[in-house]
């Protein structure tokens, strides 16, 4: 059996009901037409119980709530805080290698009595740090330029050391 006994008020949002022999049309918000309403198993149909000038205007009785969007500006918001974390966090990893370098290298300069052997970990350390660097600079998190300008510092800082003891000697 179908249900045909009441009409939804768009301007109020309220469920208008009718007993079920009658039912009721919108006209225009606020004025309705009251019907009679036949119900059978199938279906339902309508007539007027009164004169009307216009043709009424069938109203469905059940209307899905439209979905709503997600709210772009919230969602560039959270899109942004999680860039900035990871953009953070890898200029952090940075600054922390070449730091380490940078100690290293301070810890190797007041030593008078320097080798080769004693240069390769910081070559590691500065491979490191290069390899952090290039990937940063290759995902967007540093700009190119930048990253240049983090690698010549480093590669000067081991060549002013091996200079200072004698163990390279520049060209030219």
């Amino acid at each position: 059996m179908t249900k045909c006994n009441g009409v939804l008020d768009p301007p109020s949002r309220k469920w208008i009901s009718v007993l079920p022999p009658l039912s009721v049309l919108l006209v225009r918000p606020g004025i309705y037409i009251v019907l009679a309403v036949h119900v059978s198993g199938v279906g339902c149909s309508t007539s007027v119980m009164g004169p009307v000038t216009r043709r009424p205007v069938l109203v469905r009785a059940a209307a899905a709530a439209p979905t709503k969007k997600a709210d772009q500006a919230a969602k560039r918001a959270r899109q942004n805080e999680k860039r900035r974390m990871y953009h953070k966090s890898k200029k952090s990893e940075i600054s922390t290698r070449m730091k380490k370098v940078f100690v290293a290298l301070d810890g190797l300069k007041k030593r008078t009595d320097l080798s080769e052997d004693d240069i390769k970990p910081i070559e590691s350390l500065i491979a490191e740090a290069f390899s952090i660097i290039d990937k940063a600079a290759k995902v967007g998190t540093l700009h190119a330029n930048k990253a240049g300008h983090q690698k010549s510092r480093l590669s000067r800082a081991k060549r002013t050391l091996l200079i200072q003891n004698g163990l390279y000697t520049p060209s030219a």
